[in-house]
């Protein structure tokens, strides 16, 4: 985790940015804790959708077969799997059997790269329980209410142990840039432009009472 971490910030700091919000997605979320933890200096505000600081025994369960799967090449049967746990009951009731079928095929042929260590790290790797308390910056979790992969109690977690945290929901499964994009990008953009401006007020203040 501290390496992701790192090389999250350092590839910012690359690119010529100083500070910058950093935004998590499912493993993610867990990263840019991490990140917000270790580079208090770089990162100003964090935006933590459909994450998780540690699995619970029944998303282990599922990332533990995502995993032996994985391992047997059974790719069909994987992507079976993620499309009932990873899109929400509606979304995935509302397509008829072609239209489920080719999003089986679809996901069996379009498997990332690197998603065998990702599943591992999940499995063996990450706890930033012990993060959260000292988080400093601004936070918005979004919880993806019909989430069967990782659980709404996941992303109540995070909000709840880090000080501070906005909390919005949002009724998609796991893949809201998929179910309701214009929704989750309206709720990422609103919040950077509040703290932005909070912000910004914020410096004026400081330099006025100088």
């Amino acid at each position: 985790m501290d390496g992701l971490a790192d090389e999250l910030v350092g590839a910012a700091v690359e690119e010529g940015l100083e500070t910058f919000a950093v935004s998590g997605f499912s493993l993610g979320a867990a990263v840019a804790v991490r990140a917000a933890a270790r580079h208090p200096d770089r990162v100003t505000a964090l935006v933590l959708t459909a994450g998780f600081a540690y699995p619970n025994p029944r998303f282990l369960l599922a990332a533990r077969l995502w995993r032996d799967m994985l391992r047997r090449g059974a790719l069909e049967e994987l992507a079976g799997l993620l499309s009932l746990i990873g899109l929400s009951a509606p979304v995935v009731d509302a397509l008829d059997e072609d239209e489920l079928a080719a999003a089986v095929t679809t996901g069996a042929a379009t498997v990332p790269p690197g998603t065998p260590e990702h599943v591992e790290l999940i499995i063996s790797g990450v706890d930033v329980r012990g993060d959260l308390p000292g988080l400093a910056v601004p936070t918005l979790v979004i919880s993806t209410t019909l989430d069967q992969l990782v659980t709404p109690p996941h992303h109540r977690q995070l909000a709840d142990g880090i000080p501070g945290a906005h909390y919005a929901e949002i009724a998609t499964g796991h893949l809201p840039f998929l179910e309701r994009p214009g929704e989750w990008a309206a709720l990422i953009r609103d919040f950077l432009r509040q703290e932005s401006s909070t912000a910004a007020t914020a410096s004026i203040s400081t330099s006025w009472s100088a």
